[in-house]
């Protein structure tokens, strides 16, 4: 079992920065893919950003060049930084750690980014 906390959201302006957190319950990131999604209201579940175990990462087009996912082993904490916020991004943040081989999929609670003048 993992539990997956996030941290980070908050309101902004647009063109403004946050930068989220998600500290796992003990250490998985060498060993399952993690993944940032969103959930806008009405709006389906959507991939942001993930990342390997290897370090490979991967975006969504709406966000490249503007977040930047990562990781630190040593604190079991996943980040995404996101830079050049846009109304379009308000949503309800989630954290997702799969192993896809061993069918082990978890998420974290949510957290609210909210993106308005």
């Amino acid at each position: 079992q993992v539990q997956l906390v996030e941290s980070g959201g908050g309101l902004v302006q647009p063109g403004g920065s946050l930068r989220l957190s998600c500290a796992a319950s003990r250490s998985i990131f060498s060993i399952y893919t993690m993944g940032w999604y969103r959930q806008a209201p009405g709006k389906q579940r959507e991939l942001v950003a993930t990342i390997t175990g290897g370090g490979t990462t991967n975006y969504a087009d709406s966000v490249k060049g503007r977040f930047t996912i990562s990781s630190d082993n040593a604190k079991n904490t996943l980040y995404l930084q996101m830079n050049s916020l846009k109304p379009e991004d308000t949503a309800v943040y989630y954290c997702n750690a799969v192993r896809l081989l061993l069918g082990y999929n978890y998420w974290g609670q949510g957290t609210q980014v909210t993106v308005s003048s």
